[in-house]
């Protein structure tokens, strides 16, 4: 099974990150309790990092989320917000009290966003609810074949 690409993730800003800390690969590593290779591959570009595992590696940088994963706001999908939260997909839905089938529906704008869910995902994700609908519109618009 293949894994989603983070939309926007720097891997020069990862490995500056780093650097800054001082830490080598194998301590980043050992402390997020992930294989140094893994990490090796995200510096070099050559794999996408699973959110929750980014979301460790950035807490032991002392670094946030989105100085890792840069997505201009007035071009961030709700998919985007989320990763920018350090969820996955189950977290936000557990979070929100939705489904993790909606919170995926939602992210590839698939399906209206009724006010109720716009009401527990916006919370969840602690952006405005005009927020989350501008970025599941602009999820729903987005040209064929582009991810979300």
């Amino acid at each position: 099974m293949s894994r989603r690409v983070i939309r926007g993730f720097n891997q020069d800003a990862l490995r500056h990150a780093r650097h800054e800390s001082g830490f080598a690969q194998t301590e980043v590593a050992r402390l997020a309790k992930i294989g140094t290779e893994t990490l090796r591959r995200w510096e070099s570009g050559t794999a996408s990092p699973q959110v929750d595992l980014l979301a460790r590696v950035a807490e032991i940088l002392g670094v946030a989320i989105s100085d890792l994963v840069r997505v201009p706001e007035t071009e961030r999908y709700p998919g985007d917000w989320r990763v920018l939260r350090g969820m996955t997909q189950p977290q936000l839905g557990a979070k929100a009290g939705i489904t993790t089938q909606t919170v995926s529906c939602v992210e590839r704008g698939v399906i209206s966003l009724s006010d109720s869910v716009a009401q527990k995902m916006s919370a969840a994700l602690g952006i405005s609810e005009s927020e989350l609908r501008a970025a599941h519109a602009r999820a729903r618009n987005r040209p064929p074949g582009a991810p979300a």
